[in-house]
């Protein structure tokens, strides 16, 4: 016993002070993309490999949902922003153009008020590489410590508020799928976690793909990312649940 207590007065406090504060991102990290006014759109749609621009509004956009934040339109004008608070509870707001941009706030007071001090969540790769899954697993670390506001993991559906989907969902995994939402009590919610979930990602196209999330579920909030850096998942499910 001794010796444990030793080890934690030598580790001191280890868990990020964010959200109060901002979270400490490495130099690398591509946030919210921004479409400036002197963007090549054209090149930079023959760079992206997953299709993700779009329109929005008549004017050129990025849909973060597709994007895998490659950074290769960057040369291109385009912007990637330090802005991390990038999920959205409906699939429109995902679409990054040149104005401002404002999150998009929980406004459904049942998800407040069931969910707001503490949500169980089933996670189920779905086909994933297992990039969205670690990085969703790291939010369980020290360095996180997302049970701290009642987040929490949990082994079966029968115990969980929501279903944190990653992968494109192949078809060797729908039925799994399929199954595990049936089995959660209701209501539940769906999150789409990652470009392969939002979206297919980099494997939309393919014939042995049978997602994304949404057209076999009913999704209550898209992270993009590929993989979503833990702030942004972090950032995500608090301020579905309200506690943003």
């Amino acid at each position: 016993m001794f010796e444990m207590l030793k080890a934690r007065f030598f580790q001191g406090y280890r868990t990020g002070k964010f959200p109060p504060a901002a979270p400490n991102l490495p130099d690398h990290f591509c946030g919210r993309p921004q479409v400036e006014a002197h963007a090549d759109i054209e090149a930079a749609r023959a760079l992206c490999p997953t299709h993700a621009w779009c329109e929005k509004a008549g004017a050129p956009a990025i849909d973060t949902g597709k994007c895998i934040f490659c950074g290769k339109c960057a040369a291109c004008g385009v912007t990637f922003t330090r802005e991390y608070r990038m999920a959205a509870m409906t699939r429109e707001k995902l679409f990054a153009d040149a104005s401002p941009y404002t999150p998009e706030e929980q406004l459904d007071r049942g998800i407040r008020k069931m969910c707001g001090h503490s949500l169980k969540i089933r996670q189920v790769s779905a086909g994933g590489c297992a990039a969205c899954e670690l990085d969703f697993n790291v939010l369980n670390t020290l360095a996180w410590d997302m049970g701290r506001f009642g987040i929490q993991a949990v082994a079966s559906p029968r115990h969980a508020d929501a279903i944190l989907v990653t992968g494109p969902v192949s078809r060797n995994m729908l039925l799994a799928l399929k199954k595990t939402y049936e089995a959660m009590p209701k209501p539940c919610w769906v999150i789409a976690s990652g470009a392969c979930a939002v979206s297919g990602g980099i494997y939309a196209e393919s014939p042995d793909v049978a997602g994304p999330v949404d057209k076999i579920l009913p999704v209550d909030l898209y992270v993009p990312g590929c993989p979503p850096h833990p702030a942004v998942l972090l950032e995500a499910l608090l301020r579905f649940i309200g506690r943003m």
